[in-house]
């Protein structure tokens, strides 16, 4: 048998699951506010992963993918130990907004201090106590209010074996990103803990596709990393469209935006992806891709002003053949009901 697993003071039995109450702070109404952590911590070894939720208080798409993995019958027969933190960010989910009650952006403060703000002494608390445990983790994330992300993972891919797991993930695409002075990436990487983004959907909204794409990557990983049995190896048969780097389309005067590409579509360099009207003067503005790629976020807002964000284009290959690549594989997901809740309840 394994030894418990312990956290902040607790400990969890192997086979067996914990709910473990991080103090954090008080609210100036005196109720107390705590990092919770569900703890799975399997009969046999293998690695830690944290899955982690809500960073940004109003990205609520990874509370409800991890209220959904958390229910997946296979975790009886972990292997392991899974920490997942729903929400770590309990000031801004409950005010329903990115930012703490010191208007700072948690995932910017990292590695924190024990003695700085609010923000940094949170920071420091979930490294310390939760990433500083772990072998990987997962950190779920959504676009921002009114923009909606295609569902993609996020991650340097400098380290050996990160493409792989990325891969075992499956979502529709795969994008490097260099890490951010500030981040949890950032400092979990200082820890030798590599650490995956995913990003799908918008901020304060549920969407049925993203939250099965994280589901199923998630358990997915899981497989890859020994961690569950092979009833989860159901990786899709088309593989994941990869992207080197993304660039931001931006509005070209001010006005009324009318979008003719959406997420997952291809453009090519100078294509016209949209137009903007002055509701002043007559004609369109043209809105032109500055390059070949395709859409993995866009801005859902009509109104805009120059300069605004309005498409997100990650740099492909034959941008054609990824479209074709991320449409079967967005159709896998809609017909797959593997991991539905009613299967996994």
């Amino acid at each position: 048998m394994r030894p418990p697993f312990e956290i902040a003071g607790e400990t969890v039995r192997a086979g067996a699951r914990g709910l473990i109450d991080i103090p954090v702070a008080r609210l100036s109404n005196h109720t107390p506010v705590s990092l919770p952590v569900h703890v799975v911590h399997g009969r046999r070894t293998g690695p830690t992963l944290f899955i982690s939720a809500a960073i940004h208080g109003d990205e609520i798409l990874g509370v409800e993918i991890i209220r959904r993995l958390l229910n997946t019958k296979g975790l009886d027969a972990l292997k392991g130990t899974l920490l997942c933190i729903p929400i770590v960010n309990a000031f801004g989910f409950l005010a329903q907004t990115r930012y703490l009650p010191d208007r700072r952006d948690l995932n910017r403060v990292f590695p924190g201090s024990p003695n700085g703000s609010l923000a940094g002494r949170l920071a420091h608390l979930f490294l310390s106590e939760v990433v500083a445990r772990c072998d990987l983790g997962i950190d779920l994330h959504t676009g921002a209010i009114n923009r909606s992300n295609l569902p993609q993972i996020r991650a340097d891919f400098s380290k050996p074996d990160l493409k792989r797991i990325a891969e075992a993930f499956a979502a529709p695409v795969i994008l490097q990103s260099e890490l951010r002075d500030g981040s949890l990436r950032q400092a979990a990487s200082e820890l030798d803990v590599a650490v995956l983004i995913y990003e799908a959907g918008e901020a304060l909204r549920l969407d049925e596709i993203s939250v099965r794409a994280g589901v199923r990557g998630i358990l997915q990983v899981m497989h890859e990393l020994g961690m569950l049995g092979g009833k989860f190896a159901k990786s899709s048969k088309t593989r994941s469209v990869f992207g080197a780097s993304s660039q931001w389309v931006r509005a070209p005067e001010g006005g009324i935006f009318r979008a003719f590409k959406t997420l997952g579509d291809s453009i090519v360099q100078d294509d016209v992806i949209g137009v903007v009207t002055n509701p002043y003067e007559g004609g369109d503005v043209n809105v032109r891709s500055s390059i070949d790629g395709v859409i993995i976020g866009r801005t859902n807002i009509s109104v805009v002003n120059r300069a605004d964000a309005l498409f997100n284009v990650a740099r492909v290959k034959g941008p054609d053949s990824a479209e074709g690549r991320i449409e079967r594989i967005s159709s896998e997901l809609e017909r797959d009901h593997a991991f539905d809740e009613e299967e996994i309840a």
